[in-house]
């Protein structure tokens, strides 16, 4: 509080007149302990000026559009309410947890006639579900998951049983997308760590069957390149379409996670899963890594029929925090050293543009380009409040305690507080980083931002390791923290 914050500032006035204290570590010490307090608070006041706008514009609804002061709606199941839960608990938010709990108590129910991504709906709302379930103990939040788990079933009675992108969670109906009868190779392996603790939670294994064949099928598929997967796969034949590309942005980035997160959650047994990701790591790094002009930053370019493009998507920055999380449970210490150059180039990605946020897709430079490393196109100039470089400063602090990471977060933080929030409540995505004057706000809150961006920034910034310990929890790809299943599971 103000007052607590005044006080020790008295206190270290009377203590340097005294001549106590002296000694610049001592000072340094309450000074980053003060600082650490600060930008705490400065998330969780930030959650609530969030939490101000979607209460007042957008209650019960799925996202806010905090310019318009309304709302939008994607599946009508209060998506930003429940991506929340878990924040709003881990942040110590005790009264707004408590009317979201009554909401979903009262007023979410699944029986609509609504048609729903499997992916989204997956990681986002069975997702947190379970991951409030866990943290409160409160058994209405496991009703809730083991319901809306149910009712996403009927995706995956597919020819193939590689699950359709859609279902329609009232009629018990599913469908791939109207042009094509492929779904994202990311959205089919990256539902597995909730469905698996699904079948934990229920003791019924069809949640833990259906996503367990659709990972045995990928293990063994045709179309890999060294380990890397294409961005498609169909539904009727089970086979990989469109196999030339190889990325890990989007609509391949959340396989490669998952590999590594579900040989986490097992307890390190399924050693297919593990040499899935260690082969797909050598494979970034035989295929896809270069260095800028003419600072040397290290990339993650995109490989197009044998031709490498050097773009890379904001959604890559997962990586960095991804191999961190597999060096700090004994894989090669050189993933250690490929995430601590990746991260500086997400870090980069940041500092470079005009408003301190990151574009959507960076390009790089590999020859010099008017000393710049970074160029961006205008249609790739928007930012939308997007977790994935934050989440990967959460695990570097966390494994290497080295204050820089806590710095950069804070840096991303102001820089979203002066071009993203709105006074009346929310924080707006913009279309363009490269203008700090007008950044053009989209008057759109993703869910995500509450799910996930302020969730790692306030673990970034916390001094309690045990707060969602890395090795009894692991995050899904929406910031979801489950459970590591014990030894006897």
């Amino acid at each position: 509080s103000r007052l607590q914050r005044s006080l020790i500032l008295f206190l270290l006035a009377f203590l340097f007149i005294c001549g106590i204290l002296s000694y610049p570590s001592l000072t340094e010490q309450w000074r980053v302990t003060v600082k650490a307090v600060d930008r705490v608070e400065a998330v969780q006041e930030a959650f609530r000026h969030a939490w101000k706008g979607y209460k007042a514009f957008a209650w019960g609804h799925d996202e806010l559009k905090p310019i318009s002061k309304t709302h939008g709606e994607w599946f009508g199941l209060g998506l930003t309410l429940i991506d929340a839960l878990d924040t709003m608990w881990i942040l110590g938010l005790k009264d707004e947890f408590a009317e979201a709990r009554k909401w979903v108590e009262t007023e979410l129910s699944f029986s609509k006639n609504v048609d729903v991504n499997l992916f989204e709906s997956t990681i986002r709302i069975l997702g947190g579900l379970l991951s409030t379930y866990h943290l409160t103990g409160d058994t209405l939040f496991l009703d809730k998951a083991k319901d809306i788990g149910f009712r996403l079933m009927p995706a995956f009675k597919t020819p193939s049983k590689i699950p359709y992108s859609d279902v329609n969670i009232g009629k018990g109906t599913a469908h791939p997308p109207r042009w094509t009868t492929d779904s994202t190779v990311a959205e089919v392996t990256s539902i597995q760590l909730e469905f698996r603790e699904l079948s934990r939670l229920t003791q019924d294994p069809q949640y833990q069957n259906a996503v367990e064949e659709v990972t045995r099928q990928v293990h063994r598929l045709e179309g890999k390149h060294d380990g890397l997967v294409p961005m498609f796969i169909n539904t009727n034949s089970g086979k990989f379409t469109r196999r030339g590309a190889f990325t890990l942005g989007a609509r391949a980035d959340s396989y490669y996670e998952y590999l590594l997160k579900q040989w986490l959650q097992g307890g390190k047994k399924e050693t297919e899963l593990l040499e899935d990701y260690l082969q797909a790591i050598e494979g970034v790094k035989k295929n896809l890594l270069r260095q800028t002009s003419p600072s040397k930053l290290t990339f993650v370019g995109e490989l197009s029929n044998g031709h490498l493009n050097p773009k890379m998507d904001h959604l890559v920055c997962f990586l960095p925090g991804t191999l961190a999380l597999g060096a700090h449970n004994g894989l090669p210490a050189d993933h250690m050293d490929l995430a601590l150059q990746l991260m500086e180039t997400c870090h980069q990605m940041y500092a470079q543009m005009e408003t301190g946020l990151s574009p959507e897709i960076a390009h790089f430079n590999l020859q010099s380009n008017n000393g710049r490393d970074i160029d961006v196109k205008p249609a790739d100039r928007h930012n939308l409040l997007r977790p994935e470089t934050v989440e990967s400063l959460f695990y570097m602090y966390r494994f290497t305690k080295d204050s820089k990471y806590r710095d950069w977060g804070w840096d991303i933080l102001q820089s979203f507080n002066k071009y993203t929030r709105v006074p009346s409540g929310g924080y707006t995505s913009i279309s363009n980083v490269r203008d700090p004057v007008y950044p053009s706000p989209r008057d759109k809150m993703e869910s995500f931002f509450l799910g996930e961006t302020l969730k790692y920034l306030f673990l970034l910034f916390s001094d309690d390791n045990e707060l969602i310990s890395l090795d009894k929890y692991v995050f899904n790809t929406e910031a979801h923290p489950l459970p590591i299943w014990p030894s006897t599971s």
